[in-house]
């Protein structure tokens, strides 16, 4: 029954998607004949703003119902499970040990150095990473890889190995060998620090571990989007907006992101805009446009909306059954941390990015109980160490909007 009325829930709100797209579509129609015809509308304008922020929301509501949908059902738990479960239970509700060390003891250990925290069962860290995945988008459409050191290493090839035509009694000369690099993607620690009453410890119906995967999930989400697309790589991980890595498309050398220019300042191309959209759909090889999608902001994919092309079509489609909408046929993933149109902005990329970017999550998140630092407060402090960066500099292409 419940599935039931989740299929329907997810069609309901698929019409509904359909039924704002269609009155955005026929307000937008009108605003672009009123602006040809030189009689702007404002009221009109606020119109067709508001439709699409409501074709927006329809959209993500349609998503998170089909997410819903998605995720498998609990299997029961085994009898260790339940007792390890237990265990960590009354670590965090009562700040008891014991029982983590006496699961230590039968070498399932889920403990370590009690100054440095205890490392959360196995659930607990598939549940944040889980609420993760949820609320990023970049672990979406990324590869997320899981390791159990401080330091992510992949060798990868840079020029191909020498090959050659010869017949079959022909002498072969010595080919080329191909050049590898070897690529480090090193893991930063997030940390959150959380406050609980002892009332919301004692009482029984809450379950602490999502409490705990809810509030790390606020905590922890932020700073990993930001990181993805622009952080630095200073106790962070290297994002792939990060300016020292991007260079114009001509001048395209390994271990730099390739751009081309919207044509205009802070704009679109006056003229055919959609044209600089589909030249850069073609800039990846056509290995990388198999699994391409395009990533920008909302607002950016709010000016996206309203381009047609050439045959008066509305490049932006919503699709079906929650899946992503798509610009040109392609999916597009909304990052809130990719920035606003602007004047040399790189606000809209395209490609494969399960190819492009790199996500290592160390194994394991650690959580110290620490009901003295803050009192009537219990605090637990968890951490987890995430990296991140470009594994592939040919997957994926901006677009700057410049003139050039």
């Amino acid at each position: 029954m419940k599935k039931e009325t989740k299929m329907l829930a997810a069609s309901g709100e698929q019409d509904a998607l359909m039924r704002v797209f269609e009155e955005f579509k026929a307000s937008n129609n009108e605003r672009l004949d009123r602006i040809a015809a030189g009689r702007a509308d404002p009221l009109l304008e606020e119109k067709v703003d508001r439709l699409d922020r409501a074709v927006a929301e329809c959209k993500q509501q349609a998503e998170r119902i089909a997410l819903a949908q998605r995720r498998p059902a609990m299997a029961p738990e085994a009898p260790i499970l339940s007792e390890r479960k237990a265990a960590w239970n009354s670590y965090l509700r009562k700040g008891d040990e014991s029982g983590l060390a006496a699961i230590e003891a039968k070498a399932l250990s889920v403990g370590s150095d009690a100054d440095g925290g205890y490392t959360a069962p196995p659930e607990l860290d598939r549940l944040i990473e889980a609420r993760l995945r949820a609320v990023s988008p970049m672990r979406e459409i990324a590869t997320v890889r899981t390791t159990g050191g401080n330091v992510f290493k992949k060798p990868i090839s840079i020029t191909a190995a020498g090959t050659g035509w010869v017949s079959e009694t022909g002498s072969r000369t010595q080919t080329s060998t191909p050049t590898l690099s070897m690529l480090e993607f090193p893991t930063a620690e997030l940390y959150a620090n959380l406050a609980a009453t002892q009332t919301l410890l004692d009482d029984s119906y809450v379950n602490i571990e999502e409490w705990i995967a809810g509030e790390v999930e606020d905590a922890f989400a932020g700073q990993e989007r930001a990181a993805f697309v622009s952080g630095d790589g200073a106790d962070k991980p290297t994002g792939f907006l990060l300016a020292a890595n991007i260079v114009a498309e001509t001048s395209h050398v390994w271990g730099k992101v390739g751009y081309l220019a919207s044509g205009a300042a802070g704009a679109f191309a006056s003229s055919n805009p959609v044209e600089k959209l589909i030249d850069l759909i073609y800039t990846p090889r056509a290995e990388f446009r198999q699994n391409a999608r395009f990533a920008m902001n909302r607002k950016t994919l709010a000016a996206v909306r309203k381009l047609k092309d050439a045959n008066d079509n509305y490049i932006w489609q919503p699709s079906d059954a929650g899946a992503a909408s798509t610009v040109l046929g392609y999916p597009v993933t909304e990052l809130e941390d990719m920035p606003d149109i602007a004047a040399n902005s790189h606000s809209i990329a395209f490609g494969d990015f399960s190819r492009f970017y790199l996500i290592v999550d160390r194994a394991g998140v650690r959580v110290l109980r620490d009901p003295y630092s803050a009192k009537p407060y219990v605090l637990f402090y968890v951490t987890k160490r995430v990296g991140g960066g470009v594994q592939n500099f040919d997957a994926v292409k901006l677009m700057k909007f410049a003139a050039s």
